[in-house]
């Protein structure tokens, strides 16, 4: 099977209980960042159809709550054996309709997977806890609850990954799962569908469209949770939605991540770790290494070393032995490349790249950029530039370093090299941010939690942590003698009463 032979089943359709269906919305052209040309047309899935899935996942989500938890891993172990069996499909896919090298994507399948089989099995684990009883006799303990119909409104740059980190949690937990892609990556997460077979009808479904589908889902009274991943501005209005009903929300907005690189780094290591992390899918993570503090003594040799780095790769159509492909659409380049600009006209120096490739008039690529001479003052240091530039700001200290590192409304990661003992602890004690890579940036840990502080949002993805962003705790009190409880009741004792 081929990506083409998918093209009719999924253009101008969404996944519901009877698998694709027609919408019967207007529809809107998928194109391919490489090269420009349609692939196919997605529905704007209209309010009504949005509508009757949440009501089939409310229907969906209460049988799945009353199956034990060995059977829902197992459903779940299915279904990334399934997503292991059509791997080169979604890649493709991915591929095709976002830009992203192969590799990438072929390697977000794999991280998916792991994500499903990691909370196939953490759930079964830990259900709730026995206290301590406040009273003799009596029976105390805590058990955990599914939220409902959880509603996932997702971004471009990761759409399996980032879907699978929750949805795999929310279905482990009990939950159903609603999932509204981003517009410039539907097609890739209707492929998807296909491993979800397996379940029950209706406990995953995925409707397509624009903000006003996401808006549904949100301010719907019969979905439960809403995890958003995009921008800061549309994360304040989910979250604002959700405060209304007071639903929970899951809130991963932005980044604007530090590199400190000190004098005690391997610099060559540092140079490799640095173009990687600021060019990995074009720019466009939202760990991406975004802000390069360099300590002033080592600053022009690391300089010289990222540039030799970043001058070795490959840009091209993301099906070719490439590197760096396209930016996903149009719109994103020309935001980005105004983000370049004004950091020059700031003050910021070229010292190598920028501009747009020789001899590719479509497609929307762009060359990675280093640029030097760059002050904290500068608008890039304080903004999401979600391309493939690395802004260098020499720095006189690792004071200095921290200092400036926390100068940002985001705290997603940061990342130092160094060898440095007391300087690594300080870092991971003192960079206000989610996570901290000492000498490894861009990792991550299907049991370790993800997520950010300050405007990078609110809650835990992945983990222990993860897996209670989809979950109520209750507390559960038993007296298994029905016993009459006369220290507190009624009537109260005589002597008990205020004596002056």
């Amino acid at each position: 099977m081929s990506v083409l032979s998918l093209l009719d089943e999924l253009t101008g359709s969404y996944y519901t209980s009877n698998g694709f269906v027609k919408s019967k919305g207007n529809k809107f052209s998928a194109i391919n960042p490489a090269t420009e040309e349609p692939i196919a047309e997605v529905a704007y899935c209209s309010k009504t159809e949005v509508n009757e899935v949440i009501t089939i996942a409310n229907k969906a989500q209460m049988d799945w709550n009353k199956t034990d938890h060995l059977f829902r891993a197992e459903k779940l172990h299915e279904v990334a054996a399934m997503m292991k069996k059509i791997q080169p499909l979604m890649a493709e896919m991915l591929t095709i309709e976002s830009g992203k090298p192969y590799k990438e994507s072929f390697d977000e399948v794999d991280w998916s997977i792991t994500s499903i089989r990691y909370y196939a099995e953490i759930a079964r684990h830990e259900n709730g806890k026995v206290l301590g009883p406040a009273v003799e006799g009596q029976f105390h303990y805590t058990i955990k609850t599914p939220l409902g119909v959880c509603a996932m409104v997702m971004p471009y740059n990761y759409p399996f990954c980032l879907t699978l980190w929750g949805a795999a949690a929310a279905i482990a937990s009990g939950n159903a799962v609603i999932i509204k892609p981003s517009e410039l990556t539907s097609l890739s997460t209707l492929v998807m569908m296909k491993a979800f077979g397996r379940l029950p009808d209706g406990l995953v479904q995925c409707v397509t469209g624009g903000g006003k589908v996401g808006q549904t889902l949100v301010e719907s009274k019969n979905t439960h949770m809403v995890a958003f991943t995009g921008s800061v501005p549309t994360g304040k209005i989910v979250a604002a939605a959700c405060a209304r009903q007071f639903k929970k929300c899951l809130i991963e907005a932005s980044g604007n991540d530090a590199f400190i690189v000190m004098p005690s780094a391997p610099l060559v290591i540092a140079a490799k770790g640095g173009a990687f992390a600021a060019n990995l899918n074009c720019g466009q993570v939202c760990t991406s290494a975004e802000r390069f503090y360099v300590h002033k003594n080592i600053h022009d040799e690391f300089v010289e070393k990222l540039i030799t780095e970043i001058s070795q790769l490959r840009i091209g159509n993301g099906l070719d032995k490439v590197d760096i492909g396209p930016m996903v659409s149009k719109k994103e380049r020309s935001r980005y490349e105004a983000i370049i600009k004004k950091a020059i006209v700031q003050g910021a120096t070229v010292a190598y790249g920028g501009g747009r490739p020789e001899g590719m008039e479509k497609g929307y690529f762009v060359n990675p950029i280093v640029l030097t001479g760059v002050t904290q003052d500068m608008d890039i240091m304080h903004n999401e530039s979600f391309g493939p530039v690395a802004p260098i700001c020499k720095v006189d200290s690792f004071d200095q370093a921290i200092e400036f590192a926390n100068d940002s409304d985001f705290g997603l990661g940061g990342t130092i090299y160094t060898t440095n003992l007391l300087e690594s602890h300080r870092a991971v004690n003192e960079i206000q941010s989610g996570m901290v890579w000492v000498n490894a940036p861009l990792l991550d840990n299907d049991a370790g939690p993800f997520g950010g502080i300050k405007y990078s949002g609110m809650g835990r993805e992945l983990g222990a942590e993860g897996l209670d962003t989809f979950r109520h705790t209750k507390l559960v009190m038993v007296d298994p003698n029905s016993s009459e409880q006369d220290f507190w009741w009624f009537p109260y004792k005589d002597e008990e009463a205020f004596n002056d």
